[in-house]
């Protein structure tokens, strides 16, 4: 009996091209301060990294994509944080107001973003995806399901990417 090949456990791991996060335009064009840099990515990380990866998702969508996260991110995920009044301010410090003006500001955005969306469904699919992280297959759905819902994706990120501007194509 022939022996069985080992898996290989790093072919999640693919090498990409990205923006250097440590570019300096004040140095522009010096051999040390490239505009991108090569990078390894966990394609399993996420649903939008693996539909990006495998050409899927144009970069208008993965904007959009990560637009959404940034913005879910900003907001705490599943909301701000209560106001704890049993706490006493120490040395005579002034209450913190638990909600920042850049929450406000993301919640207008994804308020916004779920009156584009024109469904509670579809802005429910795109939370789970781009805000929690979920992969399309612990959406609990079959193999078509999984790929009605990649199509649903991308159709909610080309509404998401032509209102903030980053549409390359007309819907």
């Amino acid at each position: 009996m022939a022996k069985r090949k080992p898996r290989n456990k790093h072919r999640s791991l693919r090498a990409v091209t990205v923006d250097n996060p440590f570019y300096s335009r004040a140095h522009a064009g010096t051999a040390g301060n490239p505009k991108k840099i090569d990078a390894v990515i966990n394609i399993r990380q996420s649903a939008v990294i693996m539909l990006a990866s495998r050409g899927r998702l144009d970069p208008a969508q993965l904007a959009a994509a990560n637009k959404f996260g940034a913005l879910w991110e900003t907001m705490g995920g599943k909301g701000a944080p209560a106001i704890d009044y049993g706490r006493e301010p120490v040395d005579g410090g002034r209450r913190t107001d638990p909600i920042k003006e850049r929450q406000m500001i993301a919640a207008d955005e994804l308020r916004r973003a779920r009156r584009r969306l024109d469904d509670a469904d579809r802005y429910q699919l795109v939370c789970r995806i781009c805000g929690e992280g979920y992969a399309l297959h612990e959406l609990g759905r079959s193999r078509r399901g999984k790929l009605a819902a990649a199509n649903e994706l991308r159709e909610c990120l080309d509404k998401l990417a032509d209102m903030w501007g980053f549409a390359t194509r007309r819907l």
